[in-house]
């Protein structure tokens, strides 16, 4: 239960960090940023970065427990 809780935390770390360096023109690196294009819209985002993000939300929230 606390992996799908830890899901939502890891889109929102994922999404402020990759629109805050992204949109500087940087590609962060390791963080491997890039810009998708939906429709007319674009989103930064990293799947490193979503990836750390859940897996340490998961893991304070199972120290919660």
């Amino acid at each position: 239960m606390e992996l799908i809780k830890a899901v939502p935390l890891g889109f929102i770390l994922s999404f402020a960090i990759a629109l805050i360096i992204g949109s500087q023109g940087s590609r962060g690196g390791q963080l491997m940023i890039y810009r998708a294009e939906i429709y007319q819209y674009e989103l930064w985002w990293s799947w490193p970065v979503f990836i750390f993000g859940t897996g340490l939300a998961w893991g304070i929230l199972m120290l919660q427990r």
